[in-house]
């Protein structure tokens, strides 16, 4: 099917509750549970005890400091379920908190490759795997580290676009403008390398969905660059 015509239907959901970034996975859990039996596939990611090995269609994240919750096409459906329980109780860590909706974003978005480009933030990206770890520590020179995460960046965009099922008619176009200092992080009992980015692509992006590891539980947060105070609102 022609790239042009994958219109993707994206819903962000919004809510009152303060977060800290080492708490989305247990948002996550907590929402899991409050749904218990009624949960869907989508909201865990998992069928059964195995992994459902597909882009997540509900992602978690924290967006202006608040719980959020970002859903793609059939992921808008299963999400009715949690929209009924309205305001509920949910438990994060030892503290126990409210679950209030402040706003619901609807639109339809289209993934696509253009002649122009577009400049996006990518927060907490995790582009590093244990295999490609050492052959990245092994470069030298910031020009051929800088190329080497472009690479895999591209391959985060169409692992992305593939998820959704779109194919691209054109070759995507991929620059990294601004790359922060490495952190270290555990991330499923494993240390990971987490960076910052600008970039500047020819694909469009929906805003906050992830790319990379961990994108079900806030990594990887992509959002369009438009004015500067947006790289605050997916801190």
């Amino acid at each position: 099917m022609n790239e042009k015509l994958k219109k993707q239907r994206i819903l962000t959901l919004r809510f009152k509750t303060s977060i800290f970034h080492n708490e989305v996975e247990m948002f996550r859990g907590a929402v899991n549970e409050a749904l218990k039996d009624d949960s869907n596939t989508l909201f865990h990611n998992h069928e059964g005890e195995k992994l459902r090995y597909s882009y997540p269609l509900i992602q978690y994240k924290r967006i202006n400091r608040n719980a959020a919750l970002v859903c793609i096409n059939e992921g808008i459906e299963a999400i009715t379920l949690l929209l009924k329980k309205g305001s509920f109780e949910i438990r994060l860590g030892n503290r126990t908190t409210e679950l209030e909706i402040d706003s619901v974003k609807a639109n339809q978005h289209l993934i696509q490759t253009w002649d122009s480009s577009f400049t996006y933030y990518l927060r907490k990206w995790l582009p590093l795997n244990q295999e490609n770890y050492d052959e990245y520590q092994k470069l030298e020179g910031v020009a051929e580290k800088s190329l080497f995460l472009e690479n895999i960046l591209k391959a985060n965009i169409l692992s992305f676009a593939k998820g959704l099922n779109v194919f691209f008619e054109k070759q995507i176009e991929c620059k990294i403008t601004r790359l922060s200092e490495p952190t270290l992080i555990r991330y499923k009992n494993v240390k990971l390398t987490m960076f910052d980015a600008e970039f500047v692509t020819n694909v469009s992006i929906p805003d906050y969905v992830g790319l990379g590891k961990g994108v079900s539980i806030g990594y990887g947060v992509t959002v369009r660059k438009k004015k500067s105070k947006q790289l605050l609102q997916i801190k």
